[in-house]
């Protein structure tokens, strides 16, 4: 069993025992359980359940394991033959989750 749920203006697809990692949710505490109901489709052993726009009683409970910082990702701009070079680094914030259940 599946799902695709949107978090934070992005979708995942989930399946329960799952972990997931978004973008930092600043209001989850480590250990809290964190419910989403904007569940866009639900696939159950091969019945698919597609939500207009959501499936309606259908959500995700997740538990928040941790926050953690991602990847460092170098950002390098160039301006060939004018001696212009400029180098970022990024590191994203972000929190993992473990996706109890799947409510459909």
């Amino acid at each position: 069993m599946y799902a695709i749920v949107e978090i934070l203006g992005q979708q995942f697809k989930v399946e329960a025992g799952k972990k997931l990692y978004i973008h930092r949710m600043a209001e989850a505490d480590r250990g809290s359980q964190v419910e989403f109901e904007k569940v866009l489709l639900v696939d159950n052993d091969g019945k698919v359940t597609v939500g207009a726009p959501v499936v309606e009683g259908a959500k995700v409970v997740c538990e928040v394991v941790s926050h953690v910082r991602g990847e460092k990702v170098l950002v390098f701009h160039k301006k060939r033959r004018k001696g212009y070079r400029k180098m970022n680094g990024h590191r994203q914030d972000l929190t993992e989750l473990l996706i109890k259940e799947i409510v459909a």
